[in-house]
């Protein structure tokens, strides 16, 4: 079974990203005005708005790389702060979770990052690494050879909605890694 998600920015052309149940990227077509999809390609697809797997929320969160970070804000419209992205991205498919990095701190179950998933929720604290409480937050992309890549809204160098690799730099603020969607625990 396949989903669709639909997603739109400004500074991007509206396109359909196809996904499987566990959310593994199948294909992606780039909507023009006024196109609609075929009757054949409709067919075979359901609209997953309300749920989605791990897979699928991290997709949708690539649909917004380089929107700009602002502090405070949840809207891609304005721009993200790091909770202000998560939030969004879990509301767009009706999950809820907390507004605030540091209300994750006990969302879901805690995993070693070295099991850490696409789709699990990744904390850090705030740009003061002597504070050992979450002050930033992002969501695993892949944990693989090459590492383990998150995506996040920096207030630094990218200035925005970016992927990083867990660095030397974001393991001195490591703090957790927390799993939110239970079919993580199932997927090798």
């Amino acid at each position: 079974m396949l989903s669709m998600l639909y997603s739109c920015s400004l500074d991007k052309k509206p396109k359909v990203i196809l996904t499987d149940v566990a959310g593994s990227r199948r294909d992606s077509i780039v909507l023009k005005r006024n196109d609609s999809l075929s009757a054949d390609t409709t067919a075979m697809l359901v609209f997953t708005r309300g749920t989605t797997g791990p897979g699928g929320l991290v997709n949708f969160a690539e649909t917004l790389m380089g929107t700009r970070y602002v502090y405070g804000s949840s809207n891609p419209a304005v721009g993200f702060d790091c909770s202000g992205f998560i939030t969004y991205v879990f509301k767009h498919f009706n999950i809820t979770v907390p507004r605030s990095s540091i209300d994750f701190t006990n969302v879901g179950e805690a995993v070693p990052v070295n099991q850490a998933k696409k789709g699990d929720v990744i904390l850090f604290t705030g740009t003061n690494a002597a504070e050992r409480f979450v002050g930033h937050m992002g969501l695993v992309v892949s944990n693989d050879t090459t590492g383990l890549k998150f995506i996040h809204s920096s207030s630094g160098k990218a200035m925005g909605v970016t992927i990083s690799p867990l660095d030397e730099h974001y393991q001195k603020r490591f703090v957790g890694v927390r799993r939110v969607f239970a079919i993580n625990n199932k997927i090798n």
